[in-house]
């Protein structure tokens, strides 16, 4: 894929889906899913977060799967912080409770589950973290800033 298209599918994911799942958001501030998931609610996004071990999570209520919260809410984007071998059955998922798009973070590859995720026709990105391309396409003046 060319930067360019990248960059469009990026931006688009970015500009359209304001409610964000991110699976595997930890409670702890010093880890990366924490850090991330709080810029994004900084920005504007409605966080969503999948823990099944915790209950409270940047002032949102945690959901043990996606499937439960989407029981409530409208998930727009599913955020993955989980290990590459834990991918699948989250792609899955994401597809089941209709997410437009799914975005694996840096280090996060499943080319299976990313390839039916898209079939299913969800917008796909993965290694690739949503902080970062946040305020690159921010910085390039294509997102406004929060």
């Amino acid at each position: 894929m060319s930067q360019a298209t990248f960059d469009d599918l990026a931006l688009n994911i970015l500009q359209t889906c304001r409610t964000i799942a991110v699976v595997g958001l930890s409670p702890k501030p010093e880890r990366d899913s924490h850090h991330v998931a709080e810029y994004l609610q900084q920005q504007g996004y409605r966080i969503v977060p999948i823990n099944p071990m915790a209950t409270d999570i940047l002032g949102e209520r945690c959901w043990p799967t996606l499937s439960e919260a989407a029981q409530h809410l409208k998930i727009d984007l599913v955020d993955v912080f989980r290990n590459s071998a834990d991918v699948a059955p989250i792609a899955d998922e994401a597809i089941a409770i209709g997410a437009q798009a799914l975005w694996l973070q840096l280090g996060v590859q499943d080319d299976a589950a990313c390839q039916r995720a898209r079939a299913a026709g969800l917008q796909v990105v993965q290694n690739c973290c949503t902080l970062v391309e946040h305020r690159r396409l921010q910085a390039a003046g294509q997102l406004p800033d929060a």
